[in-house]
């Protein structure tokens, strides 16, 4: 039956049901928007899921597998883009909590106006579509290949996004955070479960090694850099832009901020991503494995991860095929209700809220889950359009940066303004569209050194603008427009200002029950300005002790992690 045995039918059945029934039974506690979208309610172990569950999908995989097959090990910096990042976690995770936010999109109108939320909105519900939209494709090029093609990518994207959408719109973020714990232990299984059978059909990792050098003599398969394709200038802008963007996915709030604590949502962002990191190495071992085994004759590169689950797990034991695809799912489905949730959150709370006040708490709740099924349909639709994982991946890569310069801007410097968050958004996202236009590309051709800087690449036969020369040229704009247009323009008013950077100043207490968003408590005191430069306008904190250990933990793992890959795999 659809190209899996009975075993296979009955882990993957006992899987799904479970796990619908223990989303559901979350909903009894949801009777408001806050309950909704951000619970604050939970501790570091099921934030440690969190974290890992929400950044985690199957889309992932099939992504590292199909660049590591064809571009070698430095295809791994698909995903390991966010690695330098990570540490800076440590960080962002308390001040996304001290915001007492419930969107995103409540930080942009408590630090310019409501239509600066109403831009990130917009922006932020295209975001979601194309992620969601990525992982469902991804996930269901897995499931094609693991069926033989008796299970149509298709179909398994319908099939996939009933499933999240049953408990995520009954349940909310609270139903994501308890299946997540689940969810996350299935995806570590998914991850792992295949590596030790394909070491083993290729004679493990010297085996490998060997292959390569006769399967692809001219090419450098056991290189972390790889000069033209994936080399340091692109990890770098790569790397930069996940740093620059990640405050900016509408998710992230939930994923720093649904703890009890700042130190809970520190330990789930930071720790929950590294558990990612590690995933990732075995995601690329087992796309390297699959050229060896191959020979580099499979056609689509992004069937390789479930061409390998359908080759080995039904020799393994039966059910062990269900298992996977039971992973894979969870992949999907504790990432997708996440950002479900958070987009009904944006329309509700953002738009839907101001323009219609004063209902009651059940009416907000059934706007935010039809709005949630919209966005949901939109990301459907987006996915049986997209041609490859590649490509959605390297898209969604570019929108996730759109409102970072108007995000940091207003962080760390309280001359932004109103306009110079406009500008810094539309700047950002109009050289992003110019950069991708061929005649643009032609001009830039023609620019002394463009070629032998690597401005310009070829693709699809046309010239075109590299990856990380349009993350430099759109970058350069949004801020270097959010600048100037600010100092242009008038000030936000003073009180605005001081009431926002007070909730940044103010560390959550226990318990803090927050009436309205970006407000601090009745009767709370702000904390002291303590910053860098007192003296300025510039908003650059002194860290605290706590914050410096936490970090230079990350830096730690950082250079273990890639020591580790570098001794395992390129020395």
């Amino acid at each position: 039956m659809a190209g899996l045995e009975t075993a296979d039918l009955l882990a993957l059945g006992l899987y799904l049901i479970g796990i619908t029934v223990i989303g559901v039974r979350a909903a009894r506690h949801v009777s408001n928007m806050a309950e909704f979208v951000m619970p604050r309610r939970f501790g570091r172990v099921m934030m440690l899921m969190h974290g890992f569950g929400t950044s985690t999908h199957s889309d992932q995989a099939v992504s590292v597998a199909s660049k590591c097959y064809s571009s070698g090990l430095a295809g791994i910096w698909y995903q390991w883009m966010w690695l330098f990042a990570t540490p800076f976690f440590w960080l962002i995770a308390p001040m996304m909590r001290r915001f007492r936010a419930l969107t995103t999109a409540d930080v942009f109108e408590a630090r310019y106006s409501h239509s600066v939320a109403v831009l990130f909105c917009i922006f932020g519900l295209a975001k979601f579509v194309v992620t969601i939209g990525n992982m469902l494709k991804g996930s269901a090029e897995v499931v094609e290949a693991c069926t033989g093609s008796a299970v149509s990518s298709e179909a398994a994207v319908v099939v996939m996004t009933l499933l999240f959408v049953v408990y995520g719109l009954a349940g909310g973020l609270r139903a994501a955070i308890v299946t997540d714990f689940i969810q996350g232990i299935l995806t570590i299984l998914f991850s792992f479960l295949l590596l030790p059978f394909v070491l083993d059909a290729v004679g493990g990792l010297t085996g490998m090694k060997a292959s390569f050098a006769e399967l692809a003599p001219d090419r450098n398969m056991l290189s972390l850099v790889t000069p033209g394709d994936i080399g340091v200038f692109y990890i770098v802008m790569i790397a930069l832009n996940s740093l620059l963007s990640v405050t900016v996915q509408p998710h992230n709030m939930g994923t720093c901020a649904a703890g009890r604590t700042e130190l809970d949502g520190a330990v789930g962002f930071m720790g929950g991503t590294f558990l990612k990191r590690i995933c990732t190495v075995a995601w690329c071992v087992t796309g390297l494995a699959a050229f060896v085994y191959y020979k580099g004759q499979v056609g689509n590169p992004d069937h390789v991860y479930g061409l390998m689950a359908s080759e080995f797990l039904p020799r393994i034991m039966p059910g062990l095929l269900g298992l996977f695809l039971a992973g894979l799912l969870a992949t999907v489905m504790g990432s997708c209700d996440s950002f479900m949730i958070s987009a009904s959150g944006l329309v509700t709370e953002n738009l839907y809220r101001p323009l219609f006040p004063g209902r009651s708490d059940r009416h907000y709740l059934w706007v935010a889950r039809v709005s949630g099924l919209f966005v949901v349909g939109l990301a459907i639709a987006y996915s049986l359009w997209l041609s490859g994982v590649i490509q959605g991946l390297e898209l969604l890569w570019k929108l996730n940066a759109v409102m970072a310069a108007a995000f940091w801007l207003g962080v760390f410097w309280r001359g932004a303004t109103t306009a110079g968050a406009w500008a810094a958004t539309l700047l950002t996202a109009f050289t992003w569209w110019a950069t991708e236009l061929e005649p643009v590309a032609q001009w830039l051709s023609s620019v002394p050194l463009a070629e032998s800087l690597g401005i310009v690449v070829e693709k699809n036969g046309t010239p075109a603008v590299s990856v990380p020369w349009q993350m430099v040229f759109y970058l350069s704009a949004g801020f270097a427009g959010g600048i100037v247009v600010s100092c242009r323009t008038r000030r936000t008013d003073a009180g605005q200002l001081d009431r926002f950077y007070s909730l940044l100043r103010t560390p959550v207490q226990p318990d803090e029950v927050i009436e309205t968003p970006c407000t601090l408590p009745a009767g709370t005191q702000p904390g002291p300005r303590h910053v860098v430069f007192p003296q300025s306008s510039l908003e650059l904190p002194i860290p605290s002790r706590r914050a410096v250990a936490g970090f230079s933990v990350g830096w730690l793992l950082v250079v273990l992690i890639i020591g580790g890959v570098w001794l395992l795999l390129a020395a």
